[in-house]
């Protein structure tokens, strides 16, 4: 496939909009639209037997959504993911972690946007206040034990794709 050309439809601060013009290796043209992102990190904190999530209200679909810390850098920087996994950690939830592992990586919608992401345990935690970005104010945090957490998946509490898909890598990081 190849691209023919490109230009910006929308931006903001944390995001860009395109549409390509692309042919296809059969000589058909066609457009994508693509989401631009820049990296992102979910973090999943551990202690013990619980897992510490987050809950904000997420305007796109409308509902409060519980979910592990994760995020971007402000204006579209890219920043080391170790890094920003940190930072997003110690941000939404106050907590700082002594050890970051990195789990595994997530392609989040590549069949609409670029975004990746960089999934992490962090453990060894110690907790201080958080630091949440304006729009983050009205975010909540929790300790769940893993049983917790399972029944809320199963019920249908925690449905964030991202918050399931880095549950999965965890999972597999047990089993060894």
């Amino acid at each position: 496939m190849e691209t023919i050309s490109s230009r910006q439809v929308y931006a903001n601060s944390w995001m860009t909009v395109r549409e390509d013009e692309i042919r296809r290796g059969d000589g058909s043209d066609g457009i994508y639209g693509v989401v631009d992102k820049p990296t992102a990190a979910v973090v999943i904190a551990r202690d013990g037997d619980r897992l510490h999530l987050v809950e904000q209200f997420r305007y796109p679909v409308g509902q409060r959504r519980w979910e592990f810390p994760m995020g971007t850098a402000p204006e579209r920087a890219e920043l080391e993911p170790a890094r920003l996994a940190a930072r997003e950690l110690a941000e939404e939830t106050g907590l700082v972690a002594g050890r970051m592992e990195l789990l595994g990586r997530l392609d989040i919608a590549p069949g609409m946007s670029s975004q990746r992401e960089h999934v992490f345990l962090a453990t060894d935690l110690t907790e201080g206040p958080p630091s949440r970005e304006h729009q983050e104010q009205d975010m909540r945090a929790a300790w769940f034990t893993t049983a917790d957490f399972e029944v809320m998946v199963r019920s249908g509490e925690v449905v964030d794709a991202q918050t399931l898909a880095a549950y999965l890598l965890l999972l597999l990081h047990d089993r060894g």
